[in-house]
């Protein structure tokens, strides 16, 4: 079976607190899963068979987002103080000495897999998410209905007939009105900072039970099946 020439990220699917700071995280079970992209490992390992290549981290979203940068210093920045829900994460502020352990250790690593994996054979990189179905307090759209289906890429590294053939082709697999394109995201940090490596694309799956896991996952690779045989 030939594979499609697809990197497949997916940043947010783990939930483990890891030791270096297991005695500082006053996180509960559901908090540390309701900041991460629950569903996201049953919707995307399975595409892992399909693709050139796959890539994920079982380390929370809560603790270390490898879908920001280095500098993002927010309290939803990439060494959270605060959950996207607005929770606090640990029980008095990290050192610097031990965020800069926890960016060596599992950030760093994680990108550099990824400029890695551009040299595969891949034509596109995909970096897939899911979301809330209405958006937390931290967030462009707190309170709103989020779409089943979005598409973003701003930054202009992935050619307009190829983004225009994604959206139909998630269209075709998803319907037509449940795929928007930027909305209510308009890419992360991982498209943004390996856009000079290969084109990326961030797919954000809405967590409505619209579908099964099943079969949002088999629509995704219906429409990077078909994408691919238009561009492969």
């Amino acid at each position: 079976m030939n594979k499609l020439p697809i990197v497949l990220s997916v940043p947010h699917a783990g939930l483990k607190v890891p030791d270096e700071v297991r005695d500082y995280c006053i996180l509960k079970e559901k908090d540390i899963i309701a900041d991460g992209d629950e569903h996201a490992s049953e919707i995307y390992r399975p595409l892992a068979e399909h693709i050139q290549a796959f890539l994920t981290t079982d380390v929370a979203r809560a603790i270390v987002d490898l879908n920001r940068a280095e500098d993002d210093i927010r309290k939803d920045g990439v060494i959270k103080t605060h959950t996207c829900w607005d929770v606090p994460v640990y029980s008095e502020p990290l050192s610097d000495a031990l965020i800069e352990q926890l960016l060596d250790k599992y950030h760093r690593p994680y990108h550099k897999k990824l400029k890695v994996l551009a040299q595969s054979g891949a034509i596109l990189g995909v970096d897939g998410h899911t979301m809330a179905a209405f958006g937390p307090p931290v967030g462009p759209d707190t309170g709103k209905e989020r779409p089943p289906v979005c598409l973003s890429e701003i930054y202009g590294n992935c050619p307009p007939k190829w983004k225009e053939s994604l959206v139909n082709a998630f269209q075709e697999a998803f319907g037509e009105e449940h795929v928007k394109v930027n909305e209510p995201f308009t890419g992360g940090y991982i498209t943004r900072h390996h856009s000079a490596e290969l084109p990326w694309v961030q797919i954000e799956l809405s967590r409505a039970p619209y579908m099964s896991d099943a079969e949002k996952s088999q629509c995704v690779l219906k429409a990077l099946r078909y994408w691919c045989t238009l561009h492969a």
